[in-house]
């Protein structure tokens, strides 16, 4: 099965993403500095909206650090959009030597029991290897939201097929995005990649000033089931 996320800012782009038919919304409260949290009110909102799935950011200043004081504020965060609805969340710290912060990101799910998706921080990791170890070792994260390059997957899809193909489980954690155009979906799809996530590319003129449209979401829901069903019969 394939999974198809949108990036929404509030309960119309929701509402627009599942009539195009995606999974699930990755909501943000801004797209300032690559996307920063929403109130808990919003998740509310949007989740008397659609029935799809929500995953909010949790992150709350530009970059990939944190302190001691935002940890608690970020458990406090999580704890509120998941009695508001949301399913899961989006996260990921990296330390002072740009690697993923395991012992933060650690006290930030370690308690739960529900999903989450690492995001793209693991793009600005100066290790790609030791990286991915490390999120590997990270308590119920079930994707890894990657371009495979900080510059989008223009650029970092040569390391996402590598990293696909060399094994499955990389493969399912995958979620192809930041930069992602129709032309790379067969190829990652060839490579085992099942999940991606589309930001501007849902709104007319790629505009975050645009509500999502759902039959933008709608081509990318049918070009990607379409590369997904000729993968299986080609794999019969």
């Amino acid at each position: 099965m394939s999974l198809l996320e949108v990036i929404a800012l509030h309960a119309a782009d929701a509402e627009r993403a599942e009539a195009g038919g995606a999974d699930r919304i990755e909501l943000l409260g801004t797209m300032d500095d690559d996307g920063l949290s929403p109130e808990p009110r919003l998740v509310d909102k949007v989740r008397r909206a659609t029935s799809i799935q929500i995953r909010p950011m949790v992150r709350l200043r530009p970059g990939f650090g944190t302190d001691g004081g935002e940890v608690t504020r970020m458990q406090g965060l999580i704890a509120a959009y998941l009695d508001a609805g949301a399913d899961g969340v989006v996260l990921g710290f990296l330390n002072g030597l740009n690697r993923i912060d395991s012992e933060v990101v650690s006290e930030l799910v370690g308690d739960g029991d529900f999903p989450w998706t690492f995001h793209r921080a693991i793009d600005h990791c100066l290790d790609a290897d030791r990286a991915w170890k490390a999120v590997r070792a990270l308590p119920r994260v079930d994707q890894v939201l990657t371009a495979g390059s900080v510059r989008g997957v223009e650029h970092g899809l040569d390391d996402l097929l590598r990293r696909a193909r060399a094994d499955a489980d990389v493969a399912r954690l995958i979620m192809a995005g930041g930069g992602l155009t129709p032309e790379h979906v067969p190829w990652l799809v060839r490579a085992g990649v099942r999940s991606f996530h589309i930001g501007s590319p849902a709104r007319p003129g790629g505009s975050f000033k645009a509500y999502v449209d759902s039959e933008l979401v709608s081509s990318w829901r049918d070009l990607i089931d379409d590369e997904a069903a000729h993968a299986r019969h080609v794999h019969r």
